[in-house]
């Protein structure tokens, strides 16, 4: 495990290992990212759909049971016939199992989005306990390190320019929010990145509902 950034009160960790995920669970932390390589059917069928040029969209709550294995079926309407779809639901569904036992989790917001533009353009901090993003294709949301700006003043300062952090394709990043208990004021401050015309990214994002 490599730390990549500290600040007086919170820091930033990434490792290799799925083991660095658990690191968002220690009071000084509020960025969890697992750094790993796709596998090639998985990277292969994101960019397909990607290729396909449609609005593609997947929103839904899952109801999680510790007592039953996870099974997604139809993930992503509108490139369920593409070549590695089923390995793409299996690598989806073990995210949400993995994300529902590091938290307790009984419910899991899902959202699956092909993007042709940024969604959050603007440097913020989320309203939730805690977030699992992950782009499987395109650009990855970028961050700020601890310390590096201060929360309050994001709405009316310039967007920074230097210092920013990205996620790579295929990061697993758990990013701590405002609503987790001990964490007000230190949410972890990021944005969806620029794009130019005509780009396009693959996100899956994942909170924790109950």
């Amino acid at each position: 495990m490599r730390v990549v950034a500290r600040g007086t009160q919170r820091r930033q960790v990434t490792g290799e290992s799925t083991q660095v995920m658990t690191e968002i669970l220690q009071d000084d932390v509020n960025l969890a990212v697992w750094q790993r390589h796709l596998p090639a059917q998985i990277e292969d069928f994101a960019l397909l759909a990607l290729s396909l040029g449609k609005p593609l969209a997947d929103h839904r709550v899952i109801k999680v049971d510790e007592a039953q294995p996870l099974v997604l079926q139809g993930v992503l309407p509108g490139a369920t016939d593409l070549q590695g779809h089923e390995g793409f639901c299996a690598d989806v569904a073990w995210l949400v199992d993995a994300f529902a036992c590091l938290l307790g989790a009984r419910r899991v917001g899902l959202r699956l989005r092909v993007l042709d533009n940024p969604m959050c353009p603007r440097f913020h901090v989320d309203q939730v306990p805690v977030r699992l993003l992950c782009t499987y294709a395109g650009r990855g949301s970028e961050w700020l390190q601890a310390g590096a700006v201060d929360p309050e003043c994001l709405a009316s300062m310039p967007e920074p320019v230097d210092n920013i952090h990205r996620l790579q394709a295929g990061d697993v990043a758990l990013l701590k929010g405002e609503k987790w208990l001990g964490n007000e004021g230190a949410g972890l401050i990021h944005r969806s990145p620029p794009s130019q015309a005509g780009e396009r990214r693959l996100l899956l994002s994942l909170d924790w509902l109950a």
